[in-house]
């Protein structure tokens, strides 16, 4: 007479609530995507340029600075997007939702954008299309963080990760807010500065400041441990 117990049935096992992320990112690699280039559509020289067309060509700078900075906004946000669902082991309709809010932000950057090379130099309106622009970005960095913040508070993380590594993302999403109000409130008083600011905020979190510190102390202690000693 056998003794083995029959197998559990799978529908008496309790089903685990929450959504693969497989489908979540690539809708999302395709949202950053049509963005970034979206953005590049908007520039273009006059048909009627004729024998001017160097001239034409350079005149266009306004355009070309908010293409870099809206190029590594839309860049670092992909970025850290990636590290969010890195990180995931699953998601839940909340978190769907709130990536969706994410991804209105990022596709409506190119608008904004748009504003800010158009009116460059107009003294009035460049205010307020660099004060527009700005706010822009804030709420994409924002989302970022709130979306970050919900997957933690709703474990929907890997369980396999330190508190380090979840500390550390937050950290990292962090800083940006506050620096996005700061020159927001400068682009009021002197406009190019704010523009140059939102393009250093991109680079930092593009840059890995950290690893290439990492990869270069080594050596510097290195070299420090090989050199002769003093004769004297």
């Amino acid at each position: 007479m056998s003794t083995e117990e029959p197998p559990p049935d799978p529908a008496s096992q309790p089903r685990r609530r929450g959504f693969r992320t497989g489908r979540l990112e690539a809708f999302s690699d395709g949202v950053f995507a049509i963005a970034v280039t979206l953005l590049v559509l908007d520039i273009a020289v006059s048909a009627n340029a004729g024998h001017h067309l160097l001239r034409a060509i350079i005149d266009l700078w306004p355009s070309y600075l908010a293409y870099v900075v809206s190029f590594s906004t839309i860049g670092a946000a992909w970025l850290a997007h990636n590290a969010i669902t890195e990180y995931l082991e699953r998601t839940d309709a909340a978190f769907v939702r709130l990536n969706l809010l994410l991804l209105l932000f990022v596709s409506f950057l190119p608008f904004p954008t748009r504003l800010l090379a158009d009116h460059i130099g107009e003294d009035s309106p460049e205010r307020v299309a660099v004060t527009f622009y700005g706010l822009s970005l804030l709420l994409t960095t924002t989302m970022l963080l709130v979306l970050w913040r919900y997957a933690v508070w709703a474990h929907l993380v890997r369980p396999d990760l330190a508190d380090e590594e979840i500390e550390l993302l937050t950290q990292r999403l962090t800083p940006g807010l506050g620096a996005y109000l700061v020159l927001i409130v400068s682009g009021l008083f002197i406009p190019v500065i704010a523009v140059i600011g939102y393009l250093g905020i991109a680079l930092y979190y593009i840059i890995p400041f950290r690893r290439l510190s990492a990869s270069i102390l080594p050596r510097g202690r290195l070299k420090k441990r090989v050199r002769p000693p003093d004769p004297r």
